[in-house]
Formats: C-alpha cells, sequence, structure tokens
C-alpha cells in the first residue's frame, strides 16, 4: 500500500465499506510526551491513553513543528490502533497518530473538536 503524503495527489481508489471498518481508528488522550533526538526527523514519542479496553500505547510522532512537549500532554488525538507495531529507531510504536499537513508539509494533529470517552471509534 503505498501512502502520500501531498495534499494536492488525486483521491485514492475506491474501497469497499468494509476496507473501511477494517482499519480500527480511535480516541486517546496522550498522557506522556518525550524527547526523541535518536529519530531521523524530529519528533515525539508520546503514550496515549485509549481507555481500558485498549490501554496505553506508545507512537512516536513527527509533530515538532506545531507542538511543543508541554501542551501535548491532555490533549486528545486520533489513531490507527491495527496496525502491526513498527519499530522506528530504538522505539516500538503500537500506534499511528493521525494528522493533516499544513500548507508546508508539516503534520497538524487531528482530534475531535470537544472532549470524548477515550477507546471511542471513528465512524
Amino acid at each position: 500500500m503505498h501512502v502520500t503524503h501531498d495534499p494536492a495527489a488525486a483521491s485514492a481508489e475506491t474501497i469497499g465499506f468494509d476496507q473501511f471498518l477494517a482499519v480500527d481508528i480511535r480516541v486517546g488522550t496522550i498522557v506522556e510526551a518525550l524527547p526523541f533526538p535518536e529519530a531521523r526527523k524530529p519528533a515525539y514519542k508520546l503514550l496515549i491513553d485509549f481507555g481500558p479496553v485498549i490501554g496505553r500505547k506508545r507512537s512516536s510522532a513527527q509533530i515538532t513543528e506545531h507542538y511543543s512537549l508541554e501542551e501535548l500532554p491532555g490533549m486528545q488525538v486520533a489513531a490507527v490502533v491495527n496496525f502491526p507495531p513498527r519499530q522506528i529507531g530504538p522505539v516500538m510504536s503500537e500506534v499511528l497518530t493521525l494528522g493533516f499537513p499544513d500548507e508546508a508539509g508539516k503534520v497538524v494533529l487531528f482530534q475531535p473538536t470537544t472532549p470524548v470517552p477515550n477507546g471511542g471509534r471513528l465512524f
């Protein structure tokens, strides 16, 4: 599967609803944000709480342009929670934290506009 970060790219191919349902996107609250100096591109290490069923999961996120370490704890974010874990340098990333590119291609986190229970699934 090829994923593009080019906002001007054409939309992806049409998929069935079952394929959409196979991607488990949940909301969680960042409980810890740490520097990640070993990353090839500037990034933070995040610990995100997805509630009692999924629990706390680790993620690496290239969000240093728009967010400071101090403002991230307590922030709700969306993430894909059913990809296999991925080794990113010395960190095992367990979920893919979601965001959109700004005009310069820097990541802006995808967040609910009002607080929602951790673990809620996107539909």
